[in-house]
């Protein structure tokens, strides 16, 4: 609170104290004291992310434009921010020309809004003064490059021969060039974005369905998507399977087409947006998306990103009002919406209250996909209700094929729930019956040894299967716990102390390996810091009851049988 008051402390100092150099028009004569409130207002809501509140207030304000540089982009911001795109484009061109409009944003919107309008003289001269920002970060380069390179095609129908200037985003912009002018070498270029591996492109199969589906190969399109597994598959390729399998072809173009101007516009910055968003940018990030809406409204399934920004920074009512836009037209991103409220209710109303609303949700769902299934079982495993995920997984396995890794997820998962419910013979069933089918699988080794290490059950071979498991895994910190455990459990102190010493620096707010180093330097003779480990445990939020009890009995008894 003390910030925010000495931010607008600073900032009427700036204002008051303006240097002579600038122009008459910014004296502070010119200052009504209820607008300069009201923008100080509209500051303060503009930095604690309520956009509606700086936009009432920057409005009541608005005199201080011609006055007051900044006034001008905080208030375009505000209006972005808001949808209000179009009215941001009327009062940038109302003060076009002057020194409040120079800005990289400003031009950005003009820019677009020319390409909207086919208006490609004005487009070329907003680019221009794009250019001047360039060198201003990397983001703005890159803004500035795609778009000079997407105008050209827009434009003269053909790309601009400048080379691989961007990167494994030339990638992108290749395969949306190709389709826009419908090459050939349309479906190479989408390939050698899925077959690249260095990032993934994933979301990407949808734009090349999408780009099947224009060219009536419908074949193909199922031919792709039957190779697609459904079960660990983002939101929209799972929906773009849904679709190609149900035979609604007419849902793609409804939202997408590589043909539209605006709309390969709108994907590019839906990834500007998804970048700032993974750098924890959300302000920029939701920028960003909305001028991704603006561009293409219709592909209203871009909005699981506000959904994700308002959620990751606890704007729960904004986050519902985002998910309303997901309905039962699509099943899943109506899935989706109410698995993202059964979140919200856990965080405000507990976790019974978050079930029963999850429950009685999916109970109205008629024929549940497997995908929706999948989910629902892992959910109310989360939610520690193992009997009802074992016979949710049940029904699963009836609906998989018994050779395919998507089977022995689901072993893995239901021998999870069966360990936590101490049926142990059967736990050991399904895990070493996913081991069977893919051998290799570093968390399903992991688990099944460290099961065995709890029971005392089989130490050398559950150790065998750790160190087959940290050879995949060398960085995981629950992989390196357990097989410091293990070293543990076989009195191999020295080693013990090694990789509970490494999980505790890539984990040090775990319960468990704050624990397990505990013990371990417990009985290295190093009580002091024992303890203090110990100690640490019945700091952590994530401490369960039974552990918290149990850390008491070591710290005043020491590290004894309990």
């Amino acid at each position: 609170m003390l910030t925010k008051f000495y931010k607008v402390f600073c900032l009427t100092l700036l204002l008051i104290f303006q240097s002579p150099l600038y122009s008459k028009s910014k004296d502070i004569k010119k200052f009504n004291s209820k607008d300069l409130s009201s923008y100080l207002s509209g500051l303060v809501s503009y930095d604690n992310q309520k956009n509606i509140d700086a936009l009432k207030f920057f409005t009541l304000s608005d005199s201080l434009i011609s006055k007051h540089d900044p006034y001008l982009k905080k208030y375009i911001f505000s209006l972005v921010m808001e949808g209000k795109i179009n009215k941001s484009i009327k009062k940038l061109k109302q003060f076009s020309g002057e020194k409040s409009s120079d800005f990289f944003e400003a031009y950005l919107i003009l820019t677009l809004d020319s390409i909207k309008k086919k208006n490609f003289k004005n487009t070329n001269k907003y680019l221009n003064e794009l250019s001047r920002f360039k060198e201003n970060s990397t983001f703005e380069l890159i803004i500035y490059e795609s778009l000079k390179n997407y105008i050209y095609l827009f434009e003269n129908k053909q790309t601009l021969s400048n080379g691989n200037t961007l990167g494994n985003l030339s990638l992108i912009n290749n395969a949306f060039n190709s389709c826009y002018l419908e090459e050939k070498q349309t479906k190479n270029h989408f390939e050698n974005l899925f077959n690249s591996g260095e990032f993934d492109y994933s979301r990407y199969i949808f734009f090349y369905i999408n780009y099947l589906i224009e060219q009536k190969q419908f074949v193909k399109a199922k031919e792709f998507t039957d190779q697609i597994d459904i079960l660990s598959s983002s939101l929209l390729i799972a929906q773009t399977k849904n679709w190609i399998d149900n035979k609604e072809f007419n849902k793609f173009n409804q939202i997408f087409s590589c043909k539209n101007e605006t709309d390969i516009l709108s994907e590019f910055f839906f990834l500007i947006s998804n970048i700032y968003s993974s750098e924890d940018e959300i302000g920029k990030s939701n920028f960003y998306l909305k001028i991704s809406n603006f561009l293409n409204p219709k592909f209203h399934f871009n909005l699981s990103l506000f959904v994700e920004n308002y959620y990751n920074s606890k704007n729960y009512r904004k986050t519902e009002k985002v998910l309303d836009n997901f309905d039962k037209s699509d099943d899943l991103y109506y899935w989706y919406n109410i698995k993202i409220k059964t979140q919200i209710i856990s965080q405000e109303l507990g976790q019974e209250q978050a079930y029963n609303f999850l429950n009685s949700k999916f109970k109205k769902i008629k024929k549940p996909s497997v995908k929706i299934l999948y989910d629902m079982a892992n959910l109310v495993k989360g939610f520690e209700k193992h009997q009802i995920a074992i016979n949710y997984y049940n029904e699963l396995l009836t609906k998989i094929n018994m050779n395919s890794n998507t089977y022995a997820e689901i072993l893995f998962r239901r021998g999870g729930s069966y360990e936590r419910l101490k049926k142990f013979n059967k736990s050991d069933e399904d895990l070493l019956q996913s081991l069977e089918i893919n051998p290799d699988e570093a968390y399903v080794l992991n688990y099944l040894a460290y099961s065995w290490l709890e029971r005392n059950y089989k130490i050398d071979t559950a150790i065998e299967m750790l160190q087959k498991a940290y050879k995949q895994k060398t960085n995981d910190p629950f992989i390196i716990d357990s097989v410091g455990w293990g070293y543990y459990l076989v009195d191999d102190l020295i080693e013990a102390e090694k990789f509970l010493r490494r999980a505790i620096e890539l984990m040090p707010n775990d319960p468990i390996v704050n624990d397990h180093y505990g013990d371990i330097l417990w009985k290295m003779d190093r009580k002091i810091e024992a303890r203090y480990y110990w100690k640490s445990v019945l700091k952590f939020k994530d401490t369960e009851e039974k552990m918290k009890e149990n850390i008491k009995f070591k710290l005043l008894k020491g590290l004894k049988i309990i």
